[in-house]
């Protein structure tokens, strides 16, 4: 059964509220999505009625707060397919999986001269860990290009992947909305003996997600782009290389015994999890992937696809020339993600003048500086859509964009 957008918004109470008098236009999901009640009940029920600690206590509140914790994990491990719920190291955000990632394995494994791939379509968060690690141990990155079309150009591959060491890619870019081809990236990458990692931060909220069948090896996400709380995230990796990985972080938790003359980490993936977790919030993760996976993450693509087929109609109906939309032109080679220029006003202009019609988008660099200047801009105006926006969102911000004409044109 297709997604019914209106009846989702019924399930998000924001979605009450007006914005300058305006009904509330939601543009601005890949930067973050809002709550369904469904998870702000679960993360009060947990503060009301069993906050304690985790894994630390006997009692009847610690018990249930253990097993909260621990079934959100097993929640998330079926929903990306994770094969065992070990896997899945709950962290703060994809930026902090992806750090986690450079400063274990990356500083235990790379060394002088290691090439590490990635792409100019990247986010900061999957950029700057691996610059980090080329100021410290000396590795070489090696970009991929982006092609006109907002695909990555592939022509050069080969040479790209000769010797190397980890391939590091955004399964659909915040920008373009490109959905990338992981699976063919995966292939190429282990056939040169390479890693693979993934940032899913923004296709896990809006695809499908099976882990095994991206191929990868590393597969990073966050919980508040796909309706759970902000402060969680996922990081999963097969259970060989976490187990063979050096801890992130020393503290409680992660240990199994400490002596005056060193210490021993706990099992995976605990090993990865020091100090006090984010209890709460991993139960409001939990609480969000019950309801994506009643809405069918099937038919949430396809009300996305169909979604952004019909704003790309209606936007450059409208405006013709006067409106640029990076990325590619088909609705089923890209997610709901919408960055675009209009008329030359200032994206920051725009997303201003939007706003006094309770339309949200975002406005900047959209932490993806290098992308920028492939596109030969400093900025966008970006709206995103979810599972709460229709048509009539779409057609909200093109009436509004027109008022942009009234005060700067």
């Amino acid at each position: 059964m297709a997604l019914d957008p209106v009846a989702v918004r019924g399930d998000f109470p924001i979605m009450c509220r007006k914005v300058h008098g305006r009904r509330l236009v939601y543009l601005d999901s890949a930067a973050t999505s809002h709550k369904p009640r469904s998870v702000i009940d679960a993360i009060t029920d947990y503060y009301e009625r069993f906050n304690s600690n985790v894994h630390r206590g006997s009692y009847q509140l610690a018990v249930e707060a253990t097993e909260a914790l621990e079934q959100a994990r097993a929640k998330v491990a079926r929903f990306i397919g994770a094969p065992r719920a070990s896997e899945v190291i709950l962290v703060k955000n994809a930026t902090e999986a992806i750090n986690l990632v450079a400063r274990t394995w990356g500083q235990a494994n790379l060394g002088l001269g290691d090439p590490v791939v990635i792409t100019e379509m990247e986010h900061h968060a999957n950029i700057v860990p691996w610059q980090m690690l080329a100021a410290s141990r000396g590795i070489e990155l090696r970009w991929i290009p982006v092609g006109d079309d907002g695909h990555l150009d592939l022509t050069d591959l080969d040479r790209l992947l000769d010797g190397a060491r980890l391939v590091c890619v955004a399964a659909v870019s915040n920008v373009l909305g490109t959905i990338n081809p992981i699976c063919q990236l995966a292939d190429a990458a282990h056939r040169v003996g390479a890693l693979m990692m993934v940032d899913a931060s923004q296709h896990t909220p809006h695809l499908p997600t099976d882990v095994g069948e991206m191929g990868a090896d590393f597969v990073a996400f966050t919980g508040h782009k796909m309706c759970g709380p902000t402060g969680i995230g996922v990081l999963w990796a097969k259970s060989e290389l976490l187990e063979s990985m050096p801890p992130f972080l020393g503290g409680g938790e992660m240990i199994a015994n400490v002596t005056k003359e060193g210490f021993s980490t706990a099992e995976v993936p605990w090993k990865f999890e020091a100090g006090t977790p984010p209890i709460a919030e991993a139960v409001g993760l939990g609480a969000a992937v019950d309801y994506l996976s009643g809405l069918g993450m099937d038919q949430v693509r396809e009300h996305e696809v169909a979604l952004t087929g019909y704003a790309l109609r209606t936007l450059t109906q409208r405006y013709g020339d006067g409106i640029i939309i990076h990325g590619p032109t088909e609705p089923a080679e890209r997610g709901g993600v919408l960055s675009f220029e209009y008329k030359g006003v200032h994206p920051h202009d725009v997303a201003q003048v939007l706003d006094r019609s309770g339309v949200c988008v975002r406005a900047g660099h959209h932490c993806a500086k290098p992308l920028m200047r492939v596109l030969g801009c400093v900025a966008t105006s970006r709206a995103s859509m979810y599972v709460y926006n229709d048509e009539s969102d779409v057609d909200a911000l093109a009436d509004a964009l027109s008022d942009t004409d009234d005060l700067f044109l």
